[in-house]
């Protein structure tokens, strides 16, 4: 993958850019860390200017004097933004209250001049599925495959959505080939499981690349929001559906996404190097029938690793031998492991997803998706590996010896600590 392409930071490696985008302006103001700004209005001075600022804010572009009001703007958020931008070498960023806000309003943003169809590849997050599915936006949704993408396009399609890796299967899916198929018509990538440190969708030809900020991005468990990048032009359309809808991002949930940044890339290949290792280790046991992870042998067939990822992450999912059962008790076991949603924390996270995340997806998806009752999603935090390996071994075994079978032998205690 290439450095983000951005000429306002030079030749600035990934690593350095996440500790000083959207920083330009601190030396002006006279700060070392992010300000927080909590403002909900700003005077107005001369009356005239004020009114050609809201006018330009109104249509999507930046204030050109004062903030008049902070559903409009507000300069804790607009940082961040620019940061994220900065990252994903994008043109502009437009953050949100959550990662479904930002899919909201981008739906509502691509409708135009008649175009109301959106094509959507599964498997996606089961609340982007639910809000698809549903018809809440009144679009016309047709779910396909990849390999689909290209007969289900129509001339009134205004958007092609896709997640790569996943969720919760971490299907893959190439990006380049799906802009291909599209035909034209934009593509929004969800690319909350990569995070810009292993995937930059806008330099596959994507359109718009769009994440629960929630997650990795925010890292901490502690904030709730969603960013989208792109265009200044897509931008524009977007944040014209932000001002009149009000899902505009909390400044303190910026200032919090913005403080995290400099740590992002140190986070995100920490969690992956332990989810190689746990994704490697239950592939070999026993009590699992299937590990869903990228990085295992047969699982990048299109050869997406390194040419469009830059390393499989550290979200898996794997099926327990025993069923629902089995995977409730695992869940019940853990010791060190929080059975909880969500993804992308320091922490590491372990969900069922056909009873939670994708709980409001019919049986019929679910089952299309391989969203089966015995599959739980882990996500892999910065922990020791060896101590997650060895808590869920133990929640492993546990729940077969609860079920009624023989305990195991002695020999298959955990690896022996690095």
């Amino acid at each position: 993958m290439t450095k983000p392409n951005d000429a306002r930071h030079g030749a600035m490696s990934f690593d350095t850019l996440a500790v000083h985008a959207g920083r330009e302006d601190f030396g002006e103001i006279g700060v070392h860390a992010p300000p927080l700004d909590l403002s909900t209005t700003y005077p107005t001075g001369n009356l005239a200017d004020a009114t050609a600022s809201i006018d330009a804010m109104a249509q999507g572009g930046a204030p050109t004097g004062s903030f008049v009001y902070a559903r409009f703007h507000n300069p804790t958020v607009a940082r961040y933004e620019a940061a994220l931008a900065a990252l994903e070498g994008a043109e502009a960023a437009v953050a949100f209250s959550s990662g479904m806000a930002a899919l909201t309003a981008v739906l509502l943003a691509a409708r135009e001049h008649g175009k109301n169809h959106v094509v959507a590849v599964r498997p996606l997050y089961g609340g982007s599925d639910a809000l698809l599915a549903g018809g809440l936006l009144g679009h016309e949704v047709r779910f396909t495959t990849p390999d689909g993408i290209a007969g289900a396009v129509r001339p009134d399609t205004c958007l092609l959505i896709l997640e790569t890796p996943g969720n919760p299967t971490l299907d893959l899916v190439d990006v380049e080939q799906a802009v291909r198929d599209a035909n034209g018509v934009p593509v929004l990538v969800d690319s909350t499981f990569m995070t810009p440190v292993l995937q930059r969708p806008l330099e596959q030809g994507a359109a718009i690349v769009m994440h629960s900020a929630t997650k990795f991005l925010g890292g901490h468990g502690d904030v709730i929001a969603g960013i989208v990048a792109a265009s200044e032009a897509w931008a524009a359309r977007i944040r014209k559906v932000r001002i009149a809808t009000g899902a505009l991002l909390h400044p303190l949930a910026a200032f919090l996404l913005h403080r995290g940044l400099p740590t992002l890339p140190l986070r995100v290949r920490a969690a992956q190097d332990g989810a190689r290792m746990m994704a490697d280790r239950l592939a070999r046991h026993p009590r699992v029938t299937r590990v869903h992870y990228p990085g295992l042998p047969g699982a990048d067939p299109k050869g997406l690793l390194g040419r469009q990822m830059a390393g499989p992450g550290s979200v898996l999912a794997f099926e327990v031998a025993g069923g629902f059962e089995a995977a409730r008790r695992v869940l019940g076991a853990v010791k060190i492991m929080v059975s909880a949603v969500s993804l992308g924390s320091t922490d590491t996270l372990l969900q069922h997803p056909a009873g939670l995340t994708h709980r409001c997806m019919t049986d019929s998806a679910k089952a299309s998706t391989g969203i089966s009752e015995s599959l739980l999603r882990l996500s892999v935090g910065i922990e020791d590996p060896d101590d997650l390996w060895a808590d869920l071994e133990q929640a492993l075994d546990a729940a077969h010896v609860e079920a009624g079978a023989v305990p195991p032998e002695p020999a298959r205690a955990a690896a022996p600590r690095r």
